[in-house]
């Protein structure tokens, strides 16, 4: 007697709507400040208005989009102020998640996701970008999935996923794939070896210096992306 394995659901046209809206939006094909009419996502993505509108609505309340009269939608801007809540959030877990995970770690993972990131990007070439920065955050989360505490990944994938946008933005202006790649080897050696405060160190080092990129970038005189 076989057993069945049990199929996934399909997700919902507004499902399916909020997922490839919010791609576009973190990976900022969709720029902040960008005009975004509910027709014109309807034939960005080939679906009715219904389901658009409606994912829409769940992106502003994700803050990703707000709601202009007689506009339609606009791509939130990132601010200063969205940029320091955001790090500010990763500084207080990241290197925590770091400090639990060492020792725990699968190496041979962890360096797969690494040799991605390794891998770098051309900031001429989106998809080459993109590619390094879902393999960045899939290394973060990574490690903090290996903390032990289902809570505090999640928290941090969300906080990836808002980072992503800022770092798309500033990886524009400054190349920091070699920085990134020593802090990763050092990160997993750390890890690997049990050194838990060696481990968070290096971790918040690696995000004080991301953090620091995007504000440089973003902050220039003739960035248009900041209020």
């Amino acid at each position: 007697m076989s057993i069945l394995t049990p199929v996934e659901p399909a997700p919902s046209l507004t499902e399916q709507a909020v997922a490839t809206l919010r791609r576009e939006i973190l990976t900022t094909r969709l720029l902040p400040g960008e005009t975004l009419s509910e027709a014109s996502a309807a034939q960005l993505l080939g679906l009715g208005k219904a389901p658009v509108r409606a994912a829409l609505a769940r992106l502003a309340e994700e803050g990703l989009v707000q709601a202009v009269p007689r506009r339609g939608w606009i791509v939130s801007l990132v601010t200063i102020r969205d940029i320091h809540e955001v790090f500010d959030l990763r500084l207080m877990l990241e290197p925590e998640a770091a400090r639990r995970a060492a020792g725990r770690v699968d190496t041979a993972e962890l360096r797969r996701l690494d040799a991605v990131c390794a891998c770098g990007y051309r900031p001429e070439d989106e998809e080459s970008t993109h590619a390094f920065l879902d393999a960045n955050k899939a290394f973060h989360v990574a490690v903090a999935e290996l903390s032990g505490n289902g809570r505090l990944a999640r928290q941090v994938d969300r906080l990836l996923d808002e980072s992503t946008r800022m770092l798309a933005l500033g990886l524009r202006r400054r190349d920091r794939t070699g920085e990134m790649a020593h802090e990763h080897h050092a990160l997993i050696e750390a890890l690997a070896l049990g050194r838990a405060e060696e481990a968070a160190s290096i971790m918040r080092q690696q995000v004080g210096a991301s953090r620091s990129m995007v504000l440089a970038a973003l902050t220039t005189p003739e960035s248009a992306m900041v209020l």
